[in-house]
């Protein structure tokens, strides 16, 4: 799903408002992380939202 960045919390989490105003707690993938791309307040990101728990996902990627 695609979203945009509204809060960066610590411990690398980011609050993420989603598509009909849903907003996900989300961290950074694996790959994000090795390669250090950074994520700020604004970026636009593709968040995979987990199916056990909707309100939880992971950033898997970074609009340019």
């Amino acid at each position: 799903m695609q979203g945009v960045v509204t809060e960066v919390l610590t411990g690398g989490q980011f609050r993420v408002k989603i598509e009909d105003d849903y907003v996900v707690l989300a961290h950074l993938a694996g790959k994000m992380r090795k390669f250090r791309i950074r994520v700020v307040l604004g970026d636009s990101v593709t968040v995979a939202v987990s199916p056990y728990d909707p309100s939880r996902g992971r950033i898997v990627y970074r609009a340019r």
